[in-house]
């Protein structure tokens, strides 16, 4: 079973991911910024994480550029999962290395095939 760290500070929306993950079958680990979602990445080493971008301490730019940087956690793939929906912010976060952009509000089952989606492409990847 696939382990996807979360990284939200609403206490809504984390609870919201947090369900429908759960429900298709994934274990949850909760990060409330980037600062405490690099250390979880770094103690946990999930299989995926889905990270917020505007949050307190440490944004999830900021974060992606050190999961991106960190040669034990620079393979795992990121979705940003964000209410920011210019093109130039979407287009930074790929250019600082995330797989899928997902923005607020999002479509729950849309989320799920997206993450169903990454996390096998990324397993086939790691089997060749």
């Amino acid at each position: 079973m696939a382990t996807i760290l979360v990284v939200e500070d609403q206490e809504e929306i984390a609870a919201l991911v947090r369900f429908k993950l759960r429900s298709s079958g994934y274990n949850v680990v909760l990060a409330e910024n980037g600062k405490v979602g690099v250390e979880a990445a770094q103690k946990n080493r999930p299989d995926l994480i889905i990270l917020d971008v505007m949050m307190p301490v440490m944004n999830g730019l900021e974060a992606l550029k050190i999961l991106k940087t960190d040669p034990n956690l620079k393979s795992i793939p990121v979705i940003m999962l964000t209410a920011q929906t210019s093109e130039m912010e979407v287009v930074r976060g790929f250019e600082f290395g995330a797989d899928d952009y997902i923005t607020k509000p999002f479509r729950t089952q849309e989320f799920i095939a997206r993450v169903n989606a990454l996390l096998s492409r990324y397993k086939k990847e790691s089997d060749s």
